[in-house]
């Protein structure tokens, strides 16, 4: 169960993660 536990908190992380790449890309992008 800890295994399906972290296994998911892992994919929330990445999802945050592109999240915030995405916005740093729009930003970014903005900015030029």
């Amino acid at each position: 169960m800890q295994y399906t536990k972290n296994k998911a908190f892992t994919l929330v992380e990445l999802l945050v993660v592109i999240t915030i790449l995405a916005i740093i890309s729009v930003v970014a992008y903005q900015n030029f």
